[in-house]
């Protein structure tokens, strides 16, 4: 009986090191395995990595008072843009909730705020072309003489 305990031990041990061979071959075949026309060659840079797009609130907190009053727009949106009009952030500064005026084509699509839906995602841009409603001011006429 301790002959046949003893000889079984042996025999998974010499499984197990079959499978770690294995295992370790399979490894460093992965490894090897690159070629030179995929491999960066050496005085080659690689890709910069690509920059991380900012949700709502991102976007907001570098604009006076959080960007109450500024246009903002997701970026594939075409012909469409927010104006913000109330914030309501959350302790982290990176969410909460926003409301404003949905303009289109420029022109104020509705008369009352609207909650913004999407604030969080990861798409928001400022519209830089578009100014404040109260620095748009007609300028005064001057009477000709």
């Amino acid at each position: 009986m301790a002959s046949s305990l003893a000889n079984r031990a042996a025999s998974m041990e010499r499984t197990a090191s079959f499978f770690r061979l294995s295992f370790k071959f399979l490894r460093n075949f992965s490894d090897s395995t690159t070629t030179p026309a995929t491999s960066p060659a050496v005085g080659e840079a690689k890709k910069p990595k690509r920059k991380k797009k900012k949700n709502l609130f991102e976007v907001a907190q570098f604009l006076p008072n959080w960007g109450i009053g500024y246009f903002m727009a997701k970026t594939h949106w075409i012909g469409v843009s927010y104006q913000i009009t109330k914030i309501n952030l959350y302790k982290d500064g990176r969410h909460g909730k926003a409301w404003g005026l949905v303009h289109k084509d420029g022109l104020p699509a509705a008369d009352a705020p609207k909650k913004i839906s999407g604030v969080h995602k990861r798409c928001w841009r400022y519209l830089a072309n578009s100014k404040k409603p109260e620095e748009i001011t007609p300028k005064p006429e001057v009477p000709a003489a």
